[in-house]
Protein backbone atom coordinates (compact mmCIF):
# COMPACT_ATOMS: atom_id res chain seq x y z
CA UNK A 1 0.00 0.00 0.00
CA UNK A 2 1.05 3.49 -1.03
CA UNK A 3 1.06 6.22 1.67
CA UNK A 4 -1.21 8.90 0.83
CA UNK A 5 -0.39 12.50 1.53
CA UNK A 6 -2.55 15.71 1.83
CA UNK A 7 0.86 18.19 1.86
CA UNK A 8 4.30 17.75 0.42
CA UNK A 9 7.49 19.47 1.06
CA UNK A 10 9.83 19.15 -1.46
CA UNK A 11 13.55 20.69 -1.05
CA UNK A 12 14.87 22.27 -4.26
CA UNK A 13 17.95 23.01 -2.64
CA UNK A 14 20.18 20.64 -1.40
CA UNK A 15 21.29 22.51 1.80
CA UNK A 16 21.61 21.56 5.67
CA UNK A 17 19.93 24.78 6.22
CA UNK A 18 16.91 24.13 3.81
CA UNK A 19 16.98 20.59 5.34
CA UNK A 20 16.40 22.38 8.60
CA UNK A 21 13.72 24.64 7.20
CA UNK A 22 12.01 21.59 6.29
CA UNK A 23 11.85 19.96 8.95
CA UNK A 24 10.49 23.26 10.93
CA UNK A 25 8.03 23.69 8.43
CA UNK A 26 6.58 20.00 8.91
CA UNK A 27 6.78 20.14 12.72
CA UNK A 28 4.52 23.73 12.79
CA UNK A 29 1.90 22.43 9.85
CA UNK A 30 1.42 19.59 11.80
CA UNK A 31 0.85 21.79 15.16
CA UNK A 32 -1.69 24.08 13.12
CA UNK A 33 -3.03 21.53 11.43
CA UNK A 34 -3.26 18.35 13.34
CA UNK A 35 -5.61 16.43 12.04
CA UNK A 36 -4.04 16.64 8.59
CA UNK A 37 -1.78 13.71 8.49
CA UNK A 38 2.38 13.37 8.13
CA UNK A 39 4.13 15.36 5.44
CA UNK A 40 6.53 14.22 3.64
CA UNK A 41 9.90 15.68 2.83
CA UNK A 42 11.64 14.68 0.07
CA UNK A 43 14.87 16.30 -2.22
CA UNK A 44 13.13 17.09 -5.71
CA UNK A 45 14.96 19.82 -7.15
CA UNK A 46 12.20 19.59 -10.30
CA UNK A 47 9.12 19.53 -8.11
CA UNK A 48 6.38 21.65 -9.51
CA UNK A 49 3.66 20.97 -6.59
CA UNK A 50 3.52 21.15 -3.19
CA UNK A 51 5.95 23.11 -0.66
CA UNK A 52 8.74 24.28 -2.42
CA UNK A 53 11.68 25.02 -0.32
CA UNK A 54 14.94 26.30 -1.72
CA UNK A 55 17.28 29.08 -3.03
CA UNK A 56 15.36 32.08 -5.10
CA UNK A 57 18.18 31.43 -7.40
CA UNK A 58 17.05 27.89 -7.73
CA UNK A 59 13.56 29.07 -8.91
CA UNK A 60 15.08 31.83 -11.55
CA UNK A 61 14.24 34.60 -9.02
CA UNK A 62 15.49 37.63 -8.96
CA UNK A 63 18.38 38.76 -6.29
CA UNK A 64 19.58 41.74 -7.60
CA UNK A 65 19.09 43.77 -4.88
CA UNK A 66 21.12 42.26 -2.63
CA UNK A 67 24.62 44.17 -2.71
CA UNK A 68 25.79 39.97 -0.76
CA UNK A 69 23.41 37.73 -1.39
CA UNK A 70 25.09 35.50 1.09
CA UNK A 71 25.23 38.70 3.87
CA UNK A 72 21.45 40.18 2.72
CA UNK A 73 18.40 38.72 3.48
CA UNK A 74 16.02 38.55 0.75
CA UNK A 75 12.44 36.61 1.20
CA UNK A 76 10.63 35.60 -0.85
CA UNK A 77 6.73 33.53 -0.38
CA UNK A 78 4.12 32.76 -2.98
CA UNK A 79 1.57 29.92 -1.62
CA UNK A 80 -1.87 28.86 -1.74
CA UNK A 81 -3.60 26.18 -0.10
CA UNK A 82 -1.66 23.23 -1.03
CA UNK A 83 1.82 25.07 -0.96
CA UNK A 84 4.29 26.61 -3.06
CA UNK A 85 7.35 28.93 -3.14
CA UNK A 86 9.39 29.47 -0.10
CA UNK A 87 12.66 30.83 -0.79
CA UNK A 88 15.33 32.85 0.01
CA UNK A 89 18.42 34.82 -1.47
CA UNK A 90 20.71 32.59 0.83
CA UNK A 91 20.23 28.93 3.15
CA UNK A 92 19.68 30.96 6.11
CA UNK A 93 16.99 33.27 4.37
CA UNK A 94 14.83 30.35 3.56
CA UNK A 95 14.23 29.81 7.08
CA UNK A 96 13.71 33.54 7.46
CA UNK A 97 11.14 32.94 4.86
CA UNK A 98 9.87 29.63 6.54
CA UNK A 99 9.48 31.06 9.83
CA UNK A 100 7.92 34.25 8.18
CA UNK A 101 5.62 31.89 5.64
CA UNK A 102 3.86 30.18 9.09
CA UNK A 103 4.14 34.07 11.35
CA UNK A 104 1.89 34.76 8.33
CA UNK A 105 -0.52 31.88 9.20
CA UNK A 106 -0.85 33.32 12.49
CA UNK A 107 2.03 31.30 14.64
CA UNK A 108 3.95 33.77 17.22
CA UNK A 109 7.00 33.15 19.31
CA UNK A 110 6.56 35.20 22.19
CA UNK A 111 9.06 33.98 24.49
CA UNK A 112 12.19 31.42 24.33
CA UNK A 113 11.16 27.67 24.51
CA UNK A 114 8.02 25.47 23.67
CA UNK A 115 5.94 27.37 26.04
CA UNK A 116 6.17 30.70 24.40
CA UNK A 117 4.82 29.31 21.28
CA UNK A 118 1.60 30.47 20.06
CA UNK A 119 0.59 27.68 17.08
CA UNK A 120 -3.07 28.42 15.56
CA UNK A 121 -5.11 26.01 14.77
CA UNK A 122 -6.25 25.78 11.24
CA UNK A 123 -5.70 25.04 7.89
CA UNK A 124 -3.09 27.55 6.03
CA UNK A 125 -3.98 30.40 4.05
CA UNK A 126 -2.17 31.93 1.04
CA UNK A 127 0.80 33.69 1.44
CA UNK A 128 2.15 36.26 -0.70
CA UNK A 129 5.44 38.07 0.71
CA UNK A 130 8.52 39.60 -0.73
CA UNK A 131 11.15 41.84 1.21
CA UNK A 132 14.98 42.28 1.91
CA UNK A 133 15.61 42.66 5.72
CA UNK A 134 16.30 46.41 5.95
CA UNK A 135 19.69 45.71 8.17
CA UNK A 136 22.02 43.30 7.36
CA UNK A 137 23.32 43.07 10.82
CA UNK A 138 20.20 42.03 13.24
CA UNK A 139 21.90 39.93 16.22
CA UNK A 140 22.18 39.26 19.87
CA UNK A 141 25.40 38.11 21.99
CA UNK A 142 25.95 36.41 24.80
CA UNK A 143 26.39 38.13 27.91
CA UNK A 144 25.52 38.09 31.65
CA UNK A 145 25.20 34.40 33.62
CA UNK A 146 25.05 31.54 31.00
CA UNK A 147 23.85 28.25 31.69
CA UNK A 148 23.84 25.87 28.56
CA UNK A 149 19.83 25.63 27.88
CA UNK A 150 19.45 28.87 28.06
CA UNK A 151 22.18 29.64 25.41
CA UNK A 152 20.44 26.91 22.91
CA UNK A 153 16.81 28.97 23.55
CA UNK A 154 18.63 31.76 22.82
CA UNK A 155 20.33 30.67 19.36
CA UNK A 156 16.85 29.13 18.43
CA UNK A 157 14.73 32.33 18.87
CA UNK A 158 16.67 34.65 16.64
CA UNK A 159 15.71 33.28 13.46
CA UNK A 160 12.01 33.03 14.69
CA UNK A 161 12.08 36.35 14.97
CA UNK A 162 13.79 37.15 11.97
CA UNK A 163 16.45 38.39 13.44
CA UNK A 164 20.32 36.61 11.87
CA UNK A 165 23.21 37.21 13.74
CA UNK A 166 24.54 35.79 16.85
CA UNK A 167 27.89 36.83 18.61
CA UNK A 168 29.88 34.69 21.09
CA UNK A 169 32.19 36.86 23.26
CA UNK A 170 35.66 35.46 24.23
CA UNK A 171 37.52 32.14 22.85
CA UNK A 172 35.97 30.14 25.40
CA UNK A 173 33.26 32.17 27.14
CA UNK A 174 33.96 30.32 30.84
CA UNK A 175 33.41 33.56 32.88
CA UNK A 176 29.83 33.89 31.50
CA UNK A 177 29.26 30.52 32.52
CA UNK A 178 30.91 30.86 36.15
CA UNK A 179 28.28 33.93 36.54
CA UNK A 180 25.57 31.53 36.73
CA UNK A 181 27.18 28.09 38.17
CA UNK A 182 28.94 29.99 41.16
CA UNK A 183 25.79 31.17 42.21
CA UNK A 184 27.72 34.13 43.89
CA UNK A 185 24.47 36.26 44.38
CA UNK A 186 21.77 34.10 45.02
CA UNK A 187 19.91 34.74 47.83
CA UNK A 188 18.81 30.99 47.86
CA UNK A 189 22.20 29.86 49.34
CA UNK A 190 22.66 27.46 46.50
CA UNK A 191 26.22 26.04 46.71
CA UNK A 192 27.96 26.38 43.93
CA UNK A 193 28.69 24.12 40.79
CA UNK A 194 31.90 25.14 39.56
CA UNK A 195 32.10 24.09 35.70
CA UNK A 196 35.91 24.07 34.13
CA UNK A 197 36.91 25.55 30.85
CA UNK A 198 36.90 22.02 28.71
CA UNK A 199 33.45 21.71 29.62
CA UNK A 200 32.51 25.86 29.02
CA UNK A 201 34.35 25.54 25.85
CA UNK A 202 32.41 22.01 24.44
CA UNK A 203 29.74 24.44 25.16
CA UNK A 204 30.57 27.11 22.69
CA UNK A 205 30.86 24.39 20.47
CA UNK A 206 27.65 23.15 21.04
CA UNK A 207 26.15 26.47 20.40
CA UNK A 208 28.30 26.85 17.24
CA UNK A 209 26.69 23.69 15.68
CA UNK A 210 23.38 25.01 16.42
CA UNK A 211 24.29 28.48 14.94
CA UNK A 212 25.80 26.81 12.08
CA UNK A 213 22.22 24.48 11.65
CA UNK A 214 20.31 28.04 11.25
CA UNK A 215 22.85 29.38 8.85
CA UNK A 216 23.12 32.20 11.36
CA UNK A 217 26.09 34.47 10.81
CA UNK A 218 28.43 33.94 13.43
CA UNK A 219 30.59 36.40 15.55
CA UNK A 220 33.20 35.80 17.38
CA UNK A 221 35.46 36.22 20.33
CA UNK A 222 36.09 40.40 20.71
CA UNK A 223 37.80 40.91 23.77
CA UNK A 224 41.14 38.61 25.03
CA UNK A 225 43.23 39.99 22.21
CA UNK A 226 45.33 41.85 24.61
CA UNK A 227 46.14 38.56 26.77
CA UNK A 228 45.84 35.13 25.24
CA UNK A 229 48.33 35.37 22.37
CA UNK A 230 51.09 36.28 25.07
CA UNK A 231 50.23 33.10 26.84
CA UNK A 232 48.06 34.96 29.57
CA UNK A 233 44.92 33.40 30.21
CA UNK A 234 42.05 35.37 30.49
CA UNK A 235 39.54 32.91 30.41
CA UNK A 236 38.38 33.61 33.90
CA UNK A 237 36.80 37.01 32.73
CA UNK A 238 37.08 40.53 34.72
CA UNK A 239 38.42 38.27 37.62
CA UNK A 240 41.75 39.13 39.57
CA UNK A 241 44.91 36.72 38.91
CA UNK A 242 48.11 36.69 40.39
CA UNK A 243 50.75 38.10 38.09
CA UNK A 244 52.91 34.90 38.22
CA UNK A 245 50.61 33.68 35.06
CA UNK A 246 52.35 36.15 32.89
CA UNK A 247 55.20 34.13 30.78
CA UNK A 248 58.39 35.83 31.69
CA UNK A 249 59.47 36.44 28.01
CA UNK A 250 55.56 38.13 27.35
CA UNK A 251 56.03 40.85 30.32
CA UNK A 252 57.80 43.31 28.12
CA UNK A 253 54.56 42.87 25.56
CA UNK A 254 52.61 44.11 28.68
CA UNK A 255 51.36 48.01 29.18
CA UNK A 256 53.29 49.88 31.23
CA UNK A 257 51.29 51.97 33.23
CA UNK A 258 52.82 54.23 36.21
CA UNK A 259 56.60 52.43 35.19
CA UNK A 260 55.28 49.25 35.11
CA UNK A 261 54.30 46.20 33.69
CA UNK A 262 51.99 44.22 34.75
CA UNK A 263 48.12 43.72 35.28
CA UNK A 264 45.72 46.54 35.31
CA UNK A 265 43.55 45.99 38.20
CA UNK A 266 44.89 42.87 39.06
CA UNK A 267 42.85 41.49 35.66
CA UNK A 268 44.62 40.02 32.28
CA UNK A 269 41.27 40.93 30.19
CA UNK A 270 41.43 44.20 31.40
CA UNK A 271 45.08 45.10 30.92
CA UNK A 272 46.21 46.58 27.06
CA UNK A 273 49.40 45.69 25.53
CA UNK A 274 52.15 47.80 24.09
CA UNK A 275 50.78 48.35 20.82
CA UNK A 276 53.92 50.38 19.51
CA UNK A 277 56.07 47.42 19.70
CA UNK A 278 55.80 45.59 16.02
CA UNK A 279 56.56 42.31 17.50
CA UNK A 280 53.62 42.41 20.25
CA UNK A 281 51.65 43.06 17.46
CA UNK A 282 52.89 40.50 14.80
CA UNK A 283 52.23 38.03 17.98
CA UNK A 284 48.51 39.07 17.94
CA UNK A 285 48.67 39.37 14.03
CA UNK A 286 50.07 35.44 13.49
CA UNK A 287 47.09 34.81 16.70
CA UNK A 288 44.21 36.02 15.22
CA UNK A 289 45.52 34.59 11.55
CA UNK A 290 46.03 31.18 13.68
CA UNK A 291 42.46 31.41 15.60
CA UNK A 292 40.66 32.32 11.48
CA UNK A 293 42.62 29.39 10.01
CA UNK A 294 41.17 26.92 12.66
CA UNK A 295 37.94 28.62 12.99
CA UNK A 296 36.60 28.94 9.48
CA UNK A 297 33.07 28.47 10.60
CA UNK A 298 33.51 32.34 12.41
CA UNK A 299 31.82 35.11 9.68
CA UNK A 300 33.31 37.93 11.19
CA UNK A 301 36.12 37.71 13.67
CA UNK A 302 36.50 40.36 16.21
CA UNK A 303 39.38 42.12 17.50
CA UNK A 304 38.92 44.20 20.26
CA UNK A 305 41.22 45.88 23.40
CA UNK A 306 41.02 45.21 26.87
CA UNK A 307 37.66 45.87 28.08
CA UNK A 308 38.76 49.02 30.44
CA UNK A 309 39.40 52.96 29.44
CA UNK A 310 42.33 55.24 30.83
CA UNK A 311 44.77 52.21 30.83
CA UNK A 312 46.85 52.54 27.40
CA UNK A 313 50.54 51.81 27.78
CA UNK A 314 52.69 54.82 28.91
CA UNK A 315 55.61 53.44 27.39
CA UNK A 316 57.86 56.35 25.41
CA UNK A 317 57.08 54.83 22.43
CA UNK A 318 53.56 54.58 22.54
CA UNK A 319 52.98 58.19 23.97
CA UNK A 320 55.16 59.03 20.15
CA UNK A 321 51.10 59.10 19.18
CA UNK A 322 48.39 61.56 19.91
CA UNK A 323 46.02 58.81 19.60
CA UNK A 324 46.19 54.89 20.75
CA UNK A 325 43.77 54.47 17.82
CA UNK A 326 46.91 55.16 15.41
CA UNK A 327 48.40 52.36 16.99
CA UNK A 328 44.87 49.80 16.85
CA UNK A 329 44.64 50.63 13.27
CA UNK A 330 48.11 49.56 12.52
CA UNK A 331 47.49 46.99 14.21
CA UNK A 332 44.34 45.90 12.00
CA UNK A 333 46.71 46.09 8.70
CA UNK A 334 49.17 43.89 10.44
CA UNK A 335 46.22 41.07 11.06
CA UNK A 336 45.28 42.58 7.38
CA UNK A 337 48.51 41.39 6.09
CA UNK A 338 48.99 38.21 7.85
CA UNK A 339 45.64 37.26 6.63
CA UNK A 340 46.61 37.97 3.04
CA UNK A 341 49.59 36.07 3.24
CA UNK A 342 48.07 33.29 4.57
CA UNK A 343 44.91 33.81 2.07
CA UNK A 344 42.60 33.88 4.05
CA UNK A 345 39.37 35.89 3.53
CA UNK A 346 37.91 36.41 7.16
CA UNK A 347 36.14 39.17 7.85
CA UNK A 348 37.47 41.54 10.73
CA UNK A 349 35.03 43.78 13.15
CA UNK A 350 37.48 46.49 14.84
CA UNK A 351 36.19 48.72 17.43
CA UNK A 352 35.13 51.95 18.13
CA UNK A 353 35.03 52.03 21.84
CA UNK A 354 36.95 54.04 24.90
CA UNK A 355 39.66 55.43 23.72
CA UNK A 356 39.11 53.77 20.42
CA UNK A 357 36.25 56.98 19.67
CA UNK A 358 39.47 59.11 18.69
CA UNK A 359 39.96 58.72 15.02
CA UNK A 360 43.60 57.57 13.72
CA UNK A 361 45.27 60.84 12.99
CA UNK A 362 48.61 59.28 11.17
CA UNK A 363 47.18 56.10 9.58
CA UNK A 364 44.19 54.45 7.71
CA UNK A 365 42.42 51.24 7.35
CA UNK A 366 44.09 49.22 4.04
CA UNK A 367 42.12 47.02 2.70
CA UNK A 368 38.94 48.85 3.84
CA UNK A 369 37.05 45.80 2.17
CA UNK A 370 38.08 43.69 4.93
CA UNK A 371 36.86 44.88 8.12
CA UNK A 372 33.39 46.43 9.19
CA UNK A 373 33.50 49.02 12.69
CA UNK A 374 31.70 47.99 15.30
CA UNK A 375 30.79 51.90 16.83
CA UNK A 376 30.13 50.17 20.88
CA UNK A 377 28.54 53.76 22.66
CA UNK A 378 27.99 52.45 25.95
CA UNK A 379 28.71 55.00 28.32
CA UNK A 380 25.15 56.71 26.97
CA UNK A 381 22.43 57.56 28.79
CA UNK A 382 19.83 55.01 27.70
CA UNK A 383 16.85 56.90 29.02
CA UNK A 384 17.57 59.04 25.65
CA UNK A 385 16.92 58.30 22.33
CA UNK A 386 19.36 58.09 19.52
CA UNK A 387 18.72 61.54 17.58
CA UNK A 388 17.68 61.69 13.85
CA UNK A 389 19.28 65.10 14.14
CA UNK A 390 22.13 65.34 16.37
CA UNK A 391 23.27 68.31 18.97
CA UNK A 392 26.75 69.50 17.98
CA UNK A 393 29.24 68.79 20.30
CA UNK A 394 32.62 70.50 21.05
CA UNK A 395 35.08 67.56 20.25
CA UNK A 396 37.27 66.63 23.05
CA UNK A 397 40.98 66.87 23.12
CA UNK A 398 42.42 63.63 23.71
CA UNK A 399 44.54 63.36 27.15
CA UNK A 400 46.87 59.87 27.69
CA UNK A 401 44.71 57.89 30.46
CA UNK A 402 42.61 61.26 32.05
CA UNK A 403 39.54 60.75 29.48
CA UNK A 404 35.68 60.98 30.72
CA UNK A 405 33.44 59.48 27.93
CA UNK A 406 30.22 60.45 26.26
CA UNK A 407 26.71 60.45 27.95
CA UNK A 408 24.74 61.02 24.91
CA UNK A 409 24.30 59.17 21.75
CA UNK A 410 24.72 62.43 19.92
CA UNK A 411 28.35 62.64 21.30
CA UNK A 412 28.90 59.13 19.89
CA UNK A 413 27.53 59.81 16.82
CA UNK A 414 30.19 62.81 16.07
CA UNK A 415 33.07 60.45 17.00
CA UNK A 416 31.19 57.25 15.31
CA UNK A 417 31.40 59.93 11.88
CA UNK A 418 34.96 61.39 12.10
CA UNK A 419 35.89 56.97 12.62
CA UNK A 420 34.04 56.40 8.96
CA UNK A 421 35.02 58.87 7.08
CA UNK A 422 38.78 58.04 7.54
CA UNK A 423 38.51 54.23 7.95
CA UNK A 424 35.57 54.02 4.92
CA UNK A 425 34.79 50.82 6.24
CA UNK A 426 30.98 48.41 6.51
CA UNK A 427 29.89 49.30 10.34
CA UNK A 428 27.37 48.36 12.65
CA UNK A 429 26.53 49.11 16.11
CA UNK A 430 27.16 46.83 19.35
CA UNK A 431 24.22 48.34 21.70
CA UNK A 432 23.68 48.02 25.23
CA UNK A 433 19.87 47.92 25.54
CA UNK A 434 19.32 44.68 26.94
CA UNK A 435 22.01 43.89 29.57
CA UNK A 436 19.86 45.86 32.53
CA UNK A 437 18.34 48.98 31.25
CA UNK A 438 14.95 46.73 30.22
CA UNK A 439 14.41 46.80 34.05
CA UNK A 440 14.04 50.29 34.63
CA UNK A 441 11.13 51.40 32.82
CA UNK A 442 7.90 49.77 34.80
CA UNK A 443 5.68 47.89 32.15
CA UNK A 444 8.08 48.68 29.23
CA UNK A 445 6.34 50.76 26.73
CA UNK A 446 8.88 53.90 26.61
CA UNK A 447 11.56 51.47 26.43
CA UNK A 448 9.44 49.83 23.90
CA UNK A 449 9.93 53.17 21.76
CA UNK A 450 13.34 53.98 22.39
CA UNK A 451 13.93 50.55 20.64
CA UNK A 452 12.26 51.25 17.71
CA UNK A 453 13.49 54.83 17.54
CA UNK A 454 17.29 53.60 18.57
CA UNK A 455 17.19 51.10 15.20
CA UNK A 456 15.77 53.33 13.21
CA UNK A 457 17.79 55.81 13.75
CA UNK A 458 21.45 54.53 13.47
CA UNK A 459 20.16 53.02 10.02
CA UNK A 460 19.35 56.73 9.02
CA UNK A 461 22.79 57.10 10.12
CA UNK A 462 24.75 54.82 7.92
CA UNK A 463 25.20 51.78 10.17
CA UNK A 464 24.05 48.49 8.41
CA UNK A 465 22.37 46.97 11.87
CA UNK A 466 23.19 46.15 15.46
CA UNK A 467 24.00 42.79 17.72
CA UNK A 468 22.97 43.64 21.29
CA UNK A 469 25.15 43.10 24.36
CA UNK A 470 22.85 42.06 26.83
CA UNK A 471 20.94 38.70 28.94
CA UNK A 472 19.82 36.05 26.99
CA UNK A 473 16.64 35.99 29.58
CA UNK A 474 14.87 39.10 27.61
CA UNK A 475 11.32 37.63 28.80
CA UNK A 476 10.68 39.13 31.99
CA UNK A 477 7.63 40.06 31.80
CA UNK A 478 7.41 39.19 28.47
CA UNK A 479 9.60 39.18 24.73
CA UNK A 480 8.17 43.10 23.86
CA UNK A 481 11.22 44.23 23.85
CA UNK A 482 12.71 41.76 21.65
CA UNK A 483 10.38 41.67 19.39
CA UNK A 484 9.95 45.45 18.78
CA UNK A 485 14.24 44.86 18.12
CA UNK A 486 13.71 42.37 15.92
CA UNK A 487 10.84 43.70 13.82
CA UNK A 488 12.28 46.93 13.42
CA UNK A 489 15.46 45.56 12.03
CA UNK A 490 14.03 43.59 9.52
CA UNK A 491 11.50 46.37 8.54
CA UNK A 492 12.47 50.09 9.88
CA UNK A 493 9.21 51.29 8.24
CA UNK A 494 7.10 49.31 10.93
CA UNK A 495 5.18 50.99 12.67
CA UNK A 496 5.46 50.92 16.82
CA UNK A 497 1.80 50.98 17.36
CA UNK A 498 1.47 47.45 14.89
CA UNK A 499 3.67 45.78 16.89
CA UNK A 500 2.51 46.48 20.12
CA UNK A 501 -1.13 45.25 18.78
CA UNK A 502 -0.03 42.05 17.27
CA UNK A 503 2.92 41.35 20.10
CA UNK A 504 0.14 41.91 23.18
CA UNK A 505 -2.59 40.65 21.80
CA UNK A 506 -1.38 37.48 21.01
CA UNK A 507 0.24 37.05 24.71
CA UNK A 508 -2.87 38.26 26.45
CA UNK A 509 -5.56 37.57 24.51
CA UNK A 510 -8.52 39.39 25.59
CA UNK A 511 -6.76 41.76 28.24
CA UNK A 512 -4.33 42.79 26.04
CA UNK A 513 -5.61 46.43 26.22
CA UNK A 514 -6.09 46.20 29.83
CA UNK A 515 -2.30 45.15 30.13
CA UNK A 516 -1.09 47.54 27.93
CA UNK A 517 -2.97 50.74 29.18
CA UNK A 518 -1.76 49.50 33.01
CA UNK A 519 2.04 49.58 31.07
CA UNK A 520 1.58 52.45 30.16
CA UNK A 521 0.51 54.18 32.83
CA UNK A 522 3.11 52.86 35.50
CA UNK A 523 5.89 53.91 32.76
CA UNK A 524 4.82 57.23 33.22
CA UNK A 525 4.31 57.76 37.85
CA UNK A 526 8.24 57.03 38.43
CA UNK A 527 10.41 58.89 35.29
CA UNK A 528 12.79 56.22 33.35
CA UNK A 529 15.90 58.73 34.11
CA UNK A 530 15.23 58.23 38.06
CA UNK A 531 15.15 54.20 38.23
CA UNK A 532 18.18 54.60 35.82
CA UNK A 533 20.03 56.10 38.70
CA UNK A 534 20.56 59.64 37.19
CA UNK A 535 18.55 61.80 38.89
CA UNK A 536 20.02 61.24 42.59
CA UNK A 537 20.30 64.25 44.91
CA UNK A 538 23.39 62.44 46.85
CA UNK A 539 24.69 59.73 45.29
CA UNK A 540 27.37 59.24 48.21
CA UNK A 541 23.75 57.59 50.37
CA UNK A 542 22.38 56.37 46.89
CA UNK A 543 21.92 55.95 43.30
CA UNK A 544 18.50 56.41 43.90
CA UNK A 545 18.25 58.80 46.50
CA UNK A 546 15.83 61.43 45.74
CA UNK A 547 13.45 62.31 48.60
CA UNK A 548 11.19 64.17 46.14
CA UNK A 549 10.48 60.87 44.66
CA UNK A 550 9.20 58.79 47.53
CA UNK A 551 5.70 60.15 46.82
CA UNK A 552 5.79 58.83 42.95
CA UNK A 553 7.19 55.46 44.34
CA UNK A 554 4.43 54.94 46.71
CA UNK A 555 1.78 55.97 43.80
CA UNK A 556 3.74 53.31 41.79
CA UNK A 557 3.06 50.67 44.83
CA UNK A 558 -0.77 51.66 45.25
CA UNK A 559 -1.49 51.13 41.15
CA UNK A 560 0.28 47.56 41.24
CA UNK A 561 -1.24 46.62 44.72
CA UNK A 562 -4.95 47.58 42.84
CA UNK A 563 -3.40 45.71 38.93
CA UNK A 564 -2.75 42.38 40.77
CA UNK A 565 -6.39 41.13 41.52
CA UNK A 566 -6.91 41.50 37.73
CA UNK A 567 -3.80 39.45 37.23
CA UNK A 568 -5.01 36.53 39.93
CA UNK A 569 -8.16 36.34 38.01
CA UNK A 570 -7.18 35.96 34.63
CA UNK A 571 -4.43 33.38 35.72
CA UNK A 572 -5.92 30.58 33.53
CA UNK A 573 -5.86 31.82 29.61
CA UNK A 574 -6.83 29.87 26.60
CA UNK A 575 -3.14 29.56 25.61
CA UNK A 576 -0.51 27.98 27.36
CA UNK A 577 1.67 31.11 26.24
CA UNK A 578 -1.21 33.56 27.41
CA UNK A 579 -1.17 31.06 31.03
CA UNK A 580 2.62 31.86 30.82
CA UNK A 581 2.40 35.35 30.53
CA UNK A 582 0.22 36.09 33.09
CA UNK A 583 2.14 34.29 35.03
CA UNK A 584 4.98 36.21 34.77
CA UNK A 585 3.23 39.32 35.39
CA UNK A 586 2.34 38.65 38.90
CA UNK A 587 6.07 38.00 39.57
CA UNK A 588 6.53 41.35 37.38
CA UNK A 589 4.00 43.11 39.38
CA UNK A 590 6.15 41.35 42.58
CA UNK A 591 9.42 42.44 41.89
CA UNK A 592 8.75 46.79 41.18
CA UNK A 593 6.31 46.31 44.74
Amino acid sequence: MVKQYKYYINKITSDPVVDFAAEELKKYLRMMMPNSGDILIKYAPDAVDGFRLGLMQDFGLDVSEAQDITLDDILHIDTDEQGGIIAGSNPRSVLLATYRYLKENGCRWLYVGVDGEYIPVHDVQPVKFHKMADCRYRGWCNEGAEFQQCMLDAIDIVPKLGMNTFMTEFENPKAYYNNYFDHLHNEANRDPEPVNAETTLQWKRQCEAEMSKRGLQFHDVGHGWTANPFGIDSSEGWAARDESIIPEESRQYVAQLNGRRGFYKGSPLVTQFCMSNPEARAIVARSVADYAENHQNVDYLHVWLADFWNNQCECENCRKMNVPSDWYIMLMNDIDDELTRRSLDTRIVFICYTEMIFVAQTVTINNPERFSMLMAPITRQYYDFVPFEPEKYERMVYEWNNLTFPKTADEYLMYGRDCLDRYKTKSLVYEYHFCYHQYYNPGNMRKGRQIHNDVRAYKHHGYDGIIQDGTQRNFFPNGFLLTVYAETLFDTNVKFEDIVEDYYSHTYGECWKTIVDFFEEIGEIVPHKYISGKDYVDKTISRIHNPAMVPKLEELKRRIEEFKPYVREHKNMPKRVQTLAMYLLGIYLDFWT
